[in-house]
């Protein structure tokens, strides 16, 4: 019985694959965030981040990381250790104008059995028949940030390459771009990134076996056919400010707000064809070495048993240790839907520097800025 259960499931995976097609939420393991830290503060990160992660989050802010060479590196796990979401990025400094950086992400559910041919062609029950495989995703995101002739102005591009794989049953290319900047004020910074700019698209291929074709038509499901998924385009609004505390505590106040052009979505403003979802971070620094970190986020209505209306909200926690300005060890405690789920997952994360001579030109209130090198 639980063979057949498993078989289900791959056939659902397939049913989503095809109903995947359409726009709303594709591509989403590229939206879930990079970085312990930013991952506590709810992914209010647009107009402060200013380090490797930058290639991600606003490729603009790798002008402000502050060695000639800086990588990361995260690991999570999500459902009960069932999914594996990785991501490695190195930055490097090309001169004092301009930054380049490589990030590499993977989100993936391995061994998972297929019982698609489990009986043969006589109908015999055959466990030697079943195999594993893994449904993963891949991005490759190609990042370069510039200064700009106006103080406090820089901005940045990133190329994305998208590979999604189903076992050998399903695979997919893809292609994107994304554009971001930030401008400093005093101890204000603001930052936008167009993301999916000229709409990313995935193009997909499916090599079903005879067996599984078998499977689909049996248990009534569609046969997925080759075709393109498109991702459409989001604009992400953010602004910052920094607070000092005495000579030796900091303190730091971001809000992001993404606005997406796909139909009503379940956020706090929403409309057709435009949805605003906003999500506040904080934190608070200790002489830039321990920091504490929270974030509010993902606010949506929801249904009680009584049939009332409800929001809810996803809470971040996290900390972070910074040693001697080369290394940071960060770590979030992440809710992946609201209070009341309480289905959390842990984030820890690396980031690093070789050669610590700062080459970057910062402003005042980047040199106050806490929490970062």
């Amino acid at each position: 019985m639980k063979n057949y259960w498993i078989t289900g499931v791959i056939i659902m995976l397939f049913a989503g694959l095809t109903y995947g097609q359409a726009p709303k939420y594709s591509n989403e393991f590229l939206s879930i965030g990079v970085g312990a830290r930013a991952l506590a503060m709810s992914n209010a990160s647009v107009s402060i981040v200013n380090d490797v992660t930058s290639g991600y989050w606003n490729p603009a802010g790798l002008l402000m990381i502050p060695s000639k060479i800086q990588g990361s590196l995260m690991h999570a796990e999500y459902f009960a250790g069932i999914a594996k979401y990785d991501y490695g990025a190195v930055a490097a400094r090309i001169d004092p104008q301009s930054v380049a950086a490589l990030s590499i992400i993977r989100f993936a559910v391995d061994d998972i059995p297929n019982t698609t041919e489990l009986i043969d062609a006589e109908g015999n029950i055959d466990y030697d028949r079943i195999t594993k495989f893994s449904a993963a995703d891949y991005g490759f995101l190609f990042s370069y940030a510039r200064s700009s002739k106006i103080p406090g102005l820089r901005y940045g591009a990133n190329v994305k390459i998208i590979h999604r794989r189903v076992g050998d049953f399903a695979r997919a290319w893809g292609f994107g771009l994304d554009a971001g900047a930030q401008y400093d004020l005093k101890k204000w910074r603001f930052g936008v990134l167009a993301r999916d700019i000229t709409s990313t698209f995935n193009a997909w291929s499916y090599d079903l076996s005879p067996a599984m074709l078998e499977t689909f038509a049996r248990t009534g499901n569609e046969i997925p056919d080759n075709g393109l998924e498109l991702t459409l385009p989001r604009i992400i609004l953010g602004a910052g400010r920094n607070f000092d505390f005495g000579k030796k505590f900091t303190g730091l106040v971001a809000l992001d707000v993404d606005m997406t052009f796909d139909g009503m979505r379940n956020v706090v403003i929403k409309s057709d064809p435009i949805s605003l979802d906003p999500h506040l971070g904080l934190e608070f620094g200790y002489n830039d070495i321990v920091f504490l970190r929270g974030g509010f986020g993902n606010f949506q209505q929801e249904r009680d048993m009584a049939g009332l209306r409800h929001w809810t909200f996803q809470p971040n926690l996290g900390v972070g240790v910074t040693i001697r300005k080369l290394v940071s060890i960060d770590y979030a405690l992440t809710d992946i839907g609201n209070a009341s789920v309480a289905l959390y997952s842990n984030v820890f994360s690396l980031k690093f520097n070789i050669d610590g001579k700062k080459e970057a030109v910062t402003t005042p209130a980047e040199k106050k800025s806490n929490s970062y090198f």
